[in-house]
């Protein structure tokens, strides 16, 4: 694996690639700057660690060049090189809990990162899994902290990101071989390897994982089963909240629902409207007189736990904010100011319209609850009062 700067002939030296040839695999990630550029080039079978240590960068890019070539790959600098075996490997538990003792024990301990799993380089999910590692737990150890929630949803951690790694280990199993693999002689099967089709096909598969995006959490306490998913098609269960373009009816400003979004360990209610809006407001009054003082403390801004948020199908000039409930308007700090930025309607006269986009049934609406770490916990229906009721009431704790 090496960041290097160099000249060549090769046309697609600034694009994402995965080039096969007889020689070898080489893939090819280019850099922020515009001029450093990422390979790593397959040198198959390792040997013992001892073989790897005496590798040097020269005989690296001798591979290189040999899988470029009839291109020429003429390296000014390499900024930075490393030789490492791949191995995949997965610890039994994320934290101190020993597995079958979670009810009478609550963890102390947790780990994260490469501490609990490691695998190749290619799929680009090193850090960027870690990280999500360390903000479920956050985002958790938070709500427990504050006396939002019990200690016991700390099991949770363990539970739903040992499934992610196993899956992220499975996957890049899979991927090390693909692109380890030689091409397929045209005409000659028998010969084996890979058809270039085949290898691209894994290729576009693994842009879900290089972008972060394969994430899907199972049912548990935090994550619904997903009965109501036809309510909402474009916002699954289980993953990733997926936005889409909305106007925000106060100042009839264009903007991306999913950027209204902190990290403030908050959960977000995104309530789309049916036609007529009558279940949309018999459902934003059950959230400002029973959800909301259920669970806010004393003394709290109204939007202190929930985030509630409101997108309606009529244009955003024929809706007045003020006339909606007070939980799309609530009063908030020492001066009791109001937030005007919680009402927005679609984007009207395009093929922008949210609804349309992420498959909302516009006759009935739908309740999508996100979690603080901006997956998809659950969608219900606008009448689903004791659904809602339930679900926070297993997660958070009661303050009323």
């Amino acid at each position: 694996m090496l960041d290097l700067l160099a000249v060549t002939d090769y046309p697609d030296w600034r694009k994402k690639a995965l080039i096969q040839s007889r020689e070898g695999n080489l893939l090819l990630i280019p850099r922020e700057g515009g001029h450093l550029v990422r390979i790593y080039v397959d040198l198959g079978e390792s040997g013992d660690r001892a073989s790897l240590q005496r590798i040097e960068v020269e005989q690296v890019l001798a591979a290189a060049r040999r899988i470029l070539h009839p291109y020429v790959l003429d390296v000014r600098e390499v900024a930075w090189f490393s030789v490492y075996e791949v191995g995949q490997r997965l610890t039994d538990k994320f934290d101190d809990v020993p597995a079958g003792a979670e009810r009478g024990r609550t963890p102390r301990v947790f780990i994260a990162g490469d501490a609990c799993h490691t695998h190749s380089a290619k799929a680009g999910q090193g850090m960027n899994v870690s990280m999500q590692d360390a903000f479920n737990l956050a985002w958790k150890l938070a709500a427990v902290l504050r006396g939002r929630s019990e200690p016991s949803l700390l099991h949770s951690y363990s539970a739903e990101r040992q499934a992610v790694a196993q899956d992220l280990i499975d996957f890049d199993r899979e991927w090390s071989a693909t692109i380890a693999q030689r091409p397929r002689e045209a005409g000659h099967p028998e010969q084996g390897g890979l058809d270039p089709s085949d290898l691209q096909a894994a290729f576009i598969r693994s842009g879900r994982y290089t972008a972060g995006v394969a994430t899907r959490y199972t049912r548990s306490q935090l994550t619904g089963g997903g009965e109501h998913q036809a309510l909402a098609a474009g916002f699954p269960v289980g993953m990733r909240f997926h936005s889409a373009p909305v106007v925000r009816i106060a100042d009839a400003k264009p903007l991306q629902l999913g950027h209204v979004h902190e990290a403030d360990g908050r959960w977000r209610l995104y309530l789309f409207a049916d036609e007529t809006t009558e279940r949309a407001g018999e459902m934003l009054r059950h959230l400002q007189t029973v959800v909301t003082p259920r669970f806010t403390p004393d003394g709290s801004d109204p939007d202190a736990i929930f985030d509630v948020r409101a997108v309606f199908q009529q244009n955003h000039w024929e809706i007045e904010v003020t006339d909606l409930p007070e939980v799309l308007h609530p009063p908030k700090g020492r001066l009791g100011l109001r937030d005007y930025e919680k009402a927005f309607s679609r984007v009207p006269g395009s093929d922008a319209d949210i609804f349309e986009l992420r498959g909302i049934d516009r006759a009935r609406g739908a309740l999508v609850i996100v979690r603080p770490d901006q997956y998809v916990a659950q969608v219900l229906a606008l009448d689903a009062f004791g659904e809602l009721d339930a679900f926070f009431g297993s997660i958070l704790t009661r303050v009323a």
